[in-house]
């Protein structure tokens, strides 16, 4: 990924409009590409972010991939969603919020879910009292192809949820909900993005909760054989993170006024065994 990819697919939807953003999670995975493409295609940019699961070479990667004029249309605090006096500030001036801050991994949030309920659930309810009170047009944020729970039916279609399987499924179908809520008693809106399986650049391949991607990519590189549970027939629906950024674009600036959400994933499957079998090939080309 660089900067020009993304200049190159957004220009022609800004059009040469300069917009004020804010990105939480900035420093994260995709919150990091959401401000290099915002930034590259002359944005202004607010971002907050707390480290918990994002890095500060993130945001260097991303000040060295731009132009000098363009890193400094971006703003950054070092703040937590929990606490909402230390958020308001964040907003001032803000046209469009791109909410993408919380905690990840169905695995950890059966363990922690406490923690997973005061960031995902809280730290979006104080997102949503600021914006009764601001000028933001438009507010889009990360929700889970998780809430579909155990609805087994395909394809997956947004009005068909089943019921929660983890403690993170159910903080992301409470995010809903109260949008939905926030859309009906305040006229705030907002559009929920139902994510399958992203993948990309900066995607962390460490530690006992990593994405299976990036998890594996690292194992073949170091050598080391890759854990498959099952026979490998398990599919997935895997989306490239670019995919995911112009989705969360394109949402902000549709003339949709209420709240909605939508699946954000590439619509096919891929068996667990051939994607192992995809990154062997790959990595020896």
């Amino acid at each position: 990924m660089s900067s020009s990819f993304y200049k190159a697919i957004l220009d022609p939807i800004f059009n040469g409009k300069s917009l004020k953003w804010l990105v939480t999670g900035a420093s994260g995975f995709i919150g990091s590409h959401l401000v290099e493409a915002l930034l590259s295609s002359g944005q202004s940019v607010v971002g907050i972010d707390n480290f918990s699961s994002g890095s500060k070479e993130n945001l260097k990667e991303i000040k060295s991939s731009l132009s000098e004029l363009d890193w400094k249309n971006f703003t950054f605090y070092e703040a937590d969603i929990r606490n909402k006096d230390s958020l308001r500030s964040c907003f001032s001036g803000i046209e469009y919020c791109l909410h993408q801050a919380a905690l990840g991994s169905v695995p950890r949030s059966m363990k922690e879910p406490s923690l997973f309920h005061d960031n995902n659930v809280t730290g979006f309810l104080n997102i949503l009292e600021i914006l009764r009170d601001s000028s933001v047009k438009k507010l889009v944020y990360a929700s889970s192809s998780s809430v579909y729970g155990d609805n087994t039916e395909l394809p997956k279609i947004e009005n068909k949820i089943g019921n929660p399987l983890s403690p993170y499924a159910l903080s992301k179908q409470l995010n809903e909900q109260y949008a939905n809520l926030w859309s009906n008693q305040y006229g705030i809106n907002s559009i929920g993005l139902r994510y399958f399986n992203v993948f990309g650049p900066r995607q962390n391949p460490e530690g006992a909760y990593a994405a299976v991607i990036p998890k594996w990519i690292n194992q073949v590189i170091s050598g080391n054989p890759c854990l498959i549970h099952g026979d490998g027939t398990t599919s997935r629906d895997f989306c490239f993170v670019a995919n995911v950024v112009v989705a969360n674009i394109l949402a902000a600036l549709n003339k949709v006024e209420s709240h909605s959400t939508f699946n954000v994933g590439e619509g096919n499957t891929t068996s667990l065994l051939t994607l192992h079998n995809l990154i062997i090939e790959l990595l020896k080309s």
